[in-house]
C-alpha cells in the first residue's frame, strides 16, 4: 500500500469533493470513486499533511446518499477536505 499526500480537491457546484490531487505526482488527479476503491480494497492511503496540525487520513465515510472521502483533523465536525485548495 502506498501513502499518497493530497494538496488540492476537485468540488463540483454543491461543494461536493469529486476528486483529489497532488501536482507533479502520476496518479493525480484521481477521481472520488476510484480514491474510494483504492482506500476501500487497501491499494492506497490518502493523506493531508496540514500547516499547523499533524498528518491526517482520508478516510470512506457512508452518508444518505452513499460513500464520499472525509477527514476530521479538529474538532469540528465539517469535512476540512473543503479547506484544501482547488484543482
Amino acid at each position: 500500500m502506498a501513502k499518497r499526500y493530497v494538496r488540492a480537491t476537485g468540488k463540483d457546484s454543491q461543494g461536493d469533493i469529486t476528486r483529489l490531487c497532488n501536482s507533479g505526482e502520476a496518479w493525480s488527479p484521481r477521481s472520488k470513486s476510484d480514491a474510494i476503491n483504492d482506500i476501500d480494497y487497501g491499494y492506497h492511503e490518502y493523506c493531508v499533511n496540514w500547516a499547523n496540525a499533524p498528518e491526517t487520513k482520508i478516510k470512506v465515510v457512508i452518508g444518505p446518499t452513499g460513500k464520499y472521502l472525509r477527514t476530521d483533523r479538529d474538532t469540528t465536525s465539517r469535512n476540512n477536505l473543503d479547506d484544501l485548495p482547488d484543482c
